[in-house]
């Protein structure tokens, strides 16, 4: 077991924070706090994600987090003037939130919008089109633009400026002793996401299992990452490949869910495996890479000795665990690289929505995908990272399975019938996932078409195309 040399580190709580924040002192505590994601279907809600990377100036260059040109600091302060209040770290403003939702800073510039919980996809589509609004506005004004990609084509890492954050500094020196890519992940990829929740154990179980079996369809119907923009014959979800080489100990597809015996304590039995990366006190990241959260749960952490863990640091484990389906008091989606954030956040909520909040087409998708195999999703999940829709499986394509999912999830979403103020259903906004299905063109390669010719004359020409369209 790694240790690191202890550390004076104040620990001093007000009783209201011990009530909020309460010291937890065995297993069960642990799992009780899953278990109480869990609540009454009419209460479910849709949380979506989105990255976006961000250039400054003529050059397209990546931003500075405070220099000479406004930066990620400028832009997250005059965020102030929609209404957003700002989080500071050291001083320094890292984030900002309104309303329920947060933008916050990836370690390359990266700006996520994290959404309120929301009832429906009409809602996150209205939430999305506020975002971009506001965005637009501060993008002329600063000299700003963004970009929705999964993966950032033409710069490599060194001149890509790191933001202010003590944890992105723990992470950046721990994460090449783990993998090779890692520090790509952390400073050259954004994805989208959708948060889902579940009504008891086994009800995420199934939801579980069935979100991890399709996850890798998922990723080939968003795919929108190639490894650069003339070589058609190159990745389409480069992002996903980076995450197969980032840090086996805390990514991949959980083979354990469908194992029998699954549920919140099993998942909580790998989260305590999944060695630590930081313990947060009093506005400080204490560096704990490697070491043991079960360590911690029995006071044995050599950073912190005789100390256990709070509510919050079983929560900022859980964030440190990268799966392409994560477990925390609601499931999250994380599968799909970024792009065109307008239409294709509202559609991966519709997408997943439709598949697993009515009842029917998450029993059918289970009739399905019960027997596949650790193999075959495996090698399914590698596939969808260069072959796209292209990739085999049993005696169809990834393609076929993709043009199933979205009639699944059609056909939920019109049992569901939440109508925007046309009469439309949430069906609506899976046109440009059916469009790239049926074309077996995944929107990475659609990207390739469109964009290599002027790629090869004057990238910067290219980059500013591509900026243009996200807010058109």
């Amino acid at each position: 077991m790694a240790t690191k040399a202890s550390l004076v580190v104040p620990t001093h709580l007000e009783s209201s924070d011990v009530a909020q924040n309460p010291v937890i002192e065995n297993k069960a505590q642990l799992v009780e706090y899953l278990a109480a994601g869990s609540r009454s279907p009419e209460l479910f809600r849709l949380g979506a994600e989105q990255e976006m990377f961000v250039f400054s100036g003529d050059d397209y260059r990546p931003v500075e987090y405070d220099g000479q040109q406004p930066g990620i600091k400028a832009l997250l302060e005059r965020l102030v003037d929609f209404g957003w209040n700002l989080v500071f770290e050291s001083d320094l403003p890292i984030a900002a939130t309104r309303d329920g939702r947060s933008v916050t800073l990836e370690p390359g510039g990266q700006i996520e919008l994290s959404g309120a919980p929301l009832h429906d996809a009409h809602q996150v589509w209205d939430e999305t089109q506020s975002y971009h609004r506001e965005l637009a506005s501060l993008a002329d004004e600063l000299g700003l633009s963004f970009l929705a990609i999964g993966y950032r084509l033409k710069h490599s890492r060194q001149p890509i400026p790191w933001m202010p954050s003590q944890r992105y500094e723990i992470m950046r020196a721990w994460m090449p002793q783990r993998g090779n890519l890692g520090l790509d992940m952390m400073q050259r990829t954004s994805s989208m996401q959708v948060n889902v929740d579940f009504a008891s154990e086994s009800d995420m179980v199934k939801k579980l299992r069935v979100a991890l079996a399709l996850q890798p369809i998922a990723t080939a119907l968003f795919a929108n990452s190639p490894a650069d923009l003339v070589n058609i014959n190159g990745y389409k979800s480069y992002r996903s490949k980076i995450w197969e080489d980032t840090d086996p100990d805390r990514c991949g597809s959980l083979p354990f869910v469908f194992e029998s015996g699954m549920g919140f304590e099993r998942y909580t039995d790998y989260a305590l495996d999944v060695p630590m990366y930081f313990v947060h006190r009093e506005g400080r990241h204490v560096d704990a890479t490697g070491l043991s959260f079960r360590d911690f749960l029995d006071g044995r952490l050599s950073i912190l000795p005789g100390q256990r863990p709070l509510l919050t640091d079983w929560e900022n484990h859980l964030s440190t665990l990268f799966p392409q389906v994560r477990l925390k008091q609601y499931l999250e989606m994380r599968g799909a690289d970024a792009g065109d954030a307008k239409s294709r956040v509202p559609a991966l909520t519709a997408l997943w929505a439709g598949v697993l909040y009515d009842s029917q087409s998450l029993d059918t998708a289970w009739q399905r995908v019960g027997d596949w195999t650790l193999e075959e999703r495996s090698s399914m999940e590698s596939g969808v990272a260069k072959q796209g829709f292209r990739t085999p499986f049993r005696n169809e394509s990834v393609q076929e399975l993709a043009l199933w999912m979205l009639d699944l999830a059609r056909k939920g979403l019109e049992r569901r019938n939440v109508r925007n103020g046309a009469g439309e259903d949430e069906s609506r906004y899976l046109s440009p996932l059916q469009n790239a299905a049926e074309s077996g063109q995944t929107f990475a390669e659609q990207l390739v078409r469109k964009y290599s010719g002027q790629w090869q004359e004057n990238t910067n020409a290219a980059l500013a195309a591509m900026c243009q369209e996200t807010f058109s």
